[in-house]
C-alpha cells in the first residue's frame, strides 16, 4: 500500500497563514458585534476613534498654524460669544493663536506619547515578565525585586525626578514615562505565564517537541494577549494624564508645540475673565480619558466575562 505524499513545507505554511487570517477576521467580527451590544464600550471606542482621526487629519481640520498667532486676535472669545469670530470657533489664546487648532494638534501630541510609551512598555514588560514567569529561578527573583523597587516610588514624583535629570524634551519624556510603566505589564504577564505554564495545552506542546521560546510565543502569549490589551488601553489614559501633569509644571512637551497641560497652565492667569483658555483643553482631556476608560472596562467585560462587573 502506497504511503501518502508529504505536504510541502511552503503549502503547510500557506495553509497555516490562511487559517490564522481567517480566525483573525472572525475574531474581529465577533469583537465588533460584542461592542455593539455594550453601549458604554461602543461609545468609548467611538470617541477614541474620533480623537485619533482628528489628530491624524489635523492639518485638514483647521487652516491655522497652532504655533503662530496674531496679537490683534489676543484673547478672542469663542464664536458663540459676543465678539467671537466664526473663523476661530473656540477663540484665540493670549498670543492670538487659534485655540481649536492647538487643541486638535495637542490631541496628536498626547496620543503619540500615550501609544509610544505603552508600546515600549508592553514590549519590555511582556518580554521580561514572560521569561521570569516561565523560567523562574534567579532571573525571576532579580526582575521581581527591581520591579518592586520601582513600584515603591510615587508615579508623578518619579517622573518629575526623571525629567529633572534628563531635561525637558519629547524623547526624554518618552523615556521617563516608559522607565516605570513597563512594571505593570511585567507583573501581569509574569502572573499569567505562571498560571498558564502548568495547563494541559502547554504540556502537550512540550511533548510535541516545541522549544521553550516557541511555547512562550505561540502557545502562552496568544492566550494572555487579551489581558495585556485591556491593561494597555487603560494605561494609555494614565500616561496621557501624567504627560499633561508634567507639561502643566513645565517639564513635559515644551512650547511652542501645543500640549493640553501647557495650555491649561498658561490659561490659569486668565481663568476669571477668559475661562475658555484653560477650560476647553481640560474638557478635551477629560473626554479622552473617560472614553479610554469606558472602552477599556467594556473590552475587559467582553474578553473576560469572569471579570465582568455587576
Amino acid at each position: 500500500m502506497s504511503q501518502p505524499l508529504p505536504i510541502p513545507f511552503a503549502d503547510r505554511f500557506a495553509y497555516a497563514a490562511n487559517l490564522r487570517l481567517t480566525l483573525l477576521r472572525r475574531n474581529a467580527f465577533d469583537l465588533v458585534r460584542a461592542l455593539s451590544n455594550h453601549p458604554t464600550a461602543a461609545f468609548g471606542a467611538l470617541m477614541v476613534a474620533v480623537y485619533i482621526l482628528a489628530a491624524t487629519f489635523a492639518p485638514d481640520l483647521t487652516p491655522h498654524d497652532p504655533t503662530r498667532g496674531d496679537l490683534n486676535l489676543s484673547l478672542l472669545p469663542p464664536a458663540w460669544m459676543s465678539g467671537g469670530n466664526p473663523e476661530y470657533p473656540l477663540g484665540a489664546d493670549f498670543q492670538g493663536r487659534d485655540l481649536f487648532a492647538r487643541i486638535v494638534y495637542g490631541a496628536r501630541v498626547s496620543l503619540w506619547i500615550g501609544f509610544l510609551c505603552i508600546g515600549i512598555s508592553v514590549a519590555v514588560g511582556t518580554t521580561l515578565g514572560s521569561l521570569a514567569g516561565y523560567y523562574r529561578g534567579g532571573l525571576d527573583t532579580v526582575l521581581s525585586r527591581f520591579a518592586d523597587l520601582l513600584l515603591s516610588f510615587p508615579v508623578l514624583i518619579f517622573a518629575i525626578g526623571m525629567m529633572a535629570f534628563l531635561g525637558p524634551g519629547f524623547v526624554n519624556l518618552i523615556i521617563a514615562l516608559s522607565f516605570k510603566e513597563w512594571v505593570e505589564f511585567f507583573r501581569l504577564s509574569r502572573g499569567e505565564v505562571i498560571s498558564e505554564k502548568t495547563k494541559e495545552y502547554v504540556e502537550a506542546a512540550r511533548v510535541a517537541g516545541l522549544s521553550h521560546p516557541a511555547i512562550i510565543l505561540t502557545e502562552i502569549l496568544p492566550n494572555i494577549a487579551h489581558s495585556l490589551l485591556v491593561l494597555g488601553i487603560l494605561r494609555i489614559g494614565s500616561i496621557i494624564i501624567l504627560e499633561a501633569s508634567l507639561s502643566f509644571i513645565g517639564l513635559g512637551v515644551q512650547p511652542p508645540t501645543p500640549a493640553w497641560g501647557t495650555m491649561i497652565s498658561q490659561g490659569r492667569d486668565f481663568l476669571l475673565t477668559d475661562w475658555w483658555l484653560s477650560t476647553l483643553p481640560g474638557i478635551a482631556l477629560l473626554i479622552l480619558i473617560l472614553s479610554l476608560n469606558l472602552f477599556g472596562e467594556g473590552l475587559r467585560d467582553i474578553l473576560d466575562p469572569r471579570l465582568k462587573t455587576e
